[in-house]
């Protein structure tokens, strides 16, 4: 629950994420299939490198005393968890739902339930549908917001039941490997980035002041595709280091 491992866990699934919508709009637009596919790939492995390079400086440079960083490095910090195992199939989820159906399936039946009910319980819904209407952008997008905001909320009552054990592994690691930033500055970093992340998404307050061109673009899918699962991660993350300050986690 590291600051280098959450980066780097961000930013891989940013860079997948947007390799994959870029790789559906240039289907879209009748690209060439393997042009289509090297020149994503190409760009996700250089965006992702080096975003990992900057992290991999990070946590080498907090480091301290602790030994060489390839040392350090165990399966368990690689390997996914149960957590980690739930996020990504919601990921993949979120993704075939934005990207092979909501283009066929824009409106109708359960699309229009969720979306009534997501708006009833997620402000920044209905902030971002009147976002996108002043856009003049398709109802696919609102439809994949309200998807993304169920996924999230299942996801963090999912998590949540756990968080008690997941403080209690990270109280026993940090015995092992001291965070950089103390116990105590991690669980307040952690939690004022989730608060400004609910304020921002939750609430609705970032959506006002995005312009069309983001919307429309891929950083807009995957704001409203996948960055709902990502607070939901991030408050889950900040949670659990709260808890391990305890002495009883």
């Amino acid at each position: 629950m590291g600051v280098a491992r959450l980066l780097a866990k961000g930013w891989v699934v940013f860079c997948l994420c947007s390799g994959v919508y870029a790789l559906a709009g240039d289907l879209a637009a009748d690209i060439a299939p393997g042009a289509a596919v090297a020149g994503v790939v190409l760009v996700v492995l250089l965006f992702g490198a080096m975003g990992l390079l900057f992290i991999g400086g990070y946590a080498v440079a907090t480091a301290g005393g602790s030994g060489p960083f390839l040392k350090r490095i165990k399966p368990h910090h690689i390997l996914p968890g149960f957590n980690e195992v739930i996020f990504i199939v919601f990921v993949l989820a979120a993704l075939s739902v934005q990207v092979l159906y909501l283009p066929d399936h824009l409106s109708g039946g359960l699309l229009q339930v969720l979306q009534a009910g997501i708006e009833f319980a997620v402000p920044g819904q209905v902030s971002l549908e009147f976002a996108l209407g002043v856009c003049g952008l398709d109802g696919g997008r609102m439809f994949a917001a309200a998807f993304a905001w169920l996924l999230a909320f299942i996801y963090l009552g999912s998590a949540l039941s756990r968080v008690r054990l997941a403080a209690g592994l990270v109280r026993l690691e940090r015995k092992q490997r001291p965070e950089a930033l103390g116990p105590t500055g991690l669980a307040a970093l952690l939690g004022f980035v989730a608060v400004i992340g609910v304020q921002f998404l939750y609430v609705g307050s970032l959506f006002a002041l995005l312009p069309c061109s983001v919307l429309r673009g891929i950083t807009g899918d995957v704001l409203i595709g996948i960055v709902p699962l990502m607070l939901a991660y991030l408050i889950v993350a900040a949670l659990t280091n709260l808890l391990a300050l305890g002495p009883e986690a």
